[in-house]
């Protein structure tokens, strides 16, 4: 089985910053692929409007948001591509302190 979680997050809205990020997304580095596999997501898929963003993770059953922090917060790789990222990006607003994507709350499915 698997599981699936779609996360929203702000990009700063600035043409010029928008298409920096989705640059550095054409390409990411070995490394984070690697870090997001190992933490048990199968696919992870980012889609934008404007300066909306919305990613889907589809995970093994075992995958956990804690546990994936843990490996990130010990990954020297990770934290300098997520302090990159960071001058990019802005919560949205309602967002927990210390959260940047937040989860989504499934409300319909057919």
């Amino acid at each position: 089985m698997m599981q699936r979680f779609m996360l929203m997050l702000d990009l700063k809205n600035e043409s010029k910053l928008i298409q920096t990020y989705e640059n550095y997304h054409q390409n990411i580095p070995a490394e984070i692929a690697e870090s997001i596999r190992a933490s048990g997501i199968e696919s992870m898929e980012i889609f934008r409007f404007e300066n909306r963003l919305v990613m889907e993770i589809v995970a093994h059953d075992s995958f956990s948001f804690e546990e994936k922090s843990k490996l990130d917060s010990s990954n020297d790789q990770v934290q300098a591509w997520e302090q990159l990222m960071s001058q990019f990006q802005q919560v949205i607003p309602g967002t927990p302190e210390g959260v940047k994507w937040v989860l989504t709350k499934q409300i319909f499915k057919l």
